[in-house]
């Protein structure tokens, strides 16, 4: 309700329901399928997971706890443990968890990360949490495959746009992440801001089309180093994102690095 002087007087103007003027007041909670979006995160989990077969890669892949991802693939049968199996007997032999720990030598902590999830979970801020990393995992699955479809800057600057804040790592097992700011216009800037443990700094927009296009002359080679495709500022980023994008194709070592692991090079 609003009110205004009309000749003088006060009056009452009502806004009309549906109207898209401004409430004020808490935004209404989303309202989530508990049990769908539950199904859901197993399912994109174990996609993730059969692609590098590696819990910590897929925890890293989805901004999830390692041990989540554990749960959850236990839960939607993907893996097994003996342990599982042992857990679940002693429960259904009546065995305490407070036994249980002692028969087994395990904490209390361990022992539930062998455990499926048994109900869906409730929690309003973790079914958010759960649900935005489904948008985003596949708004960046989405931009990949327009990318492989159509190889131009424009579908390379909606990847990076979906990639924000995305663990990358270099060849030489640096761990980084870059966002983009908005201009006056509403925008994304062409440039991105690359976070580092040890300093911040930009990358400029122009130097990762560089190293695409000298990457597209040559699709199908293998690039041992980042210089290999281009010798520009912020190389050995565009290096990583680019594969990632499944632009180009590295070595299989370097390629270990790129996920976080094994040994790699400057």
């Amino acid at each position: 309700m609003e009110k205004e002087k009309v000749n003088g007087k006060v009056q009452e103007n009502l806004v009309p329901e549906g109207s898209c003027e401004k409430k004020r007041g808490r935004p209404p909670k989303k309202d989530y399928d508990s049990n769908a979006l539950m199904q859901e995160l197993i399912d994109i989990v174990t996609e993730v997971y059969q692609k590098s077969h590696e819990i910590k890669a897929t925890a890293i892949e989805l901004s999830l706890p390692a041990n989540k991802v554990k749960k959850l693939l236990i839960t939607g049968n993907v893996i097994s443990y003996p342990e599982t199996e042992k857990i679940q007997a002693l429960l259904q032999q009546g065995k305490t968890m407070e036994e249980i720990q002692e028969i087994m030598g395990l904490s209390y902590s361990t022992i539930n990360t062998y455990l499926p999830y048994t109900k869906v979970i409730y929690k309003m801020s973790e079914i958010s949490q759960n649900a935005e990393r489904i948008k985003r995992y596949k708004e960046r699955k989405q931009a990949i495959a327009d990318l492989k479809k159509d190889c131009t800057e424009e579908k390379l600057w909606e990847c990076i746009i979906a990639f924000q804040n995305y663990p990358f790592y270099t060849a030489s097992g640096l761990p980084f992440t870059y966002t983009l700011k908005v201009g006056r216009s509403g925008e994304f800037t062409k440039e991105l801001f690359i976070n580092r443990r040890e300093n911040s700094k930009s990358l400029a927009w122009s130097s990762v089309k560089i190293a695409f296009e000298r990457a597209a002359e040559k699709r199908g080679d293998v690039f041992e180093r980042p210089k290999a495709i281009a010798d520009v500022r912020g190389v050995s980023y565009s290096y990583s994102i680019l594969w990632r994008f499944g632009v180009i194709n590295v070595p299989e070592k370097v390629e270990g690095k790129l996920k976080g692991k094994g040994d790699g090079i400057r």
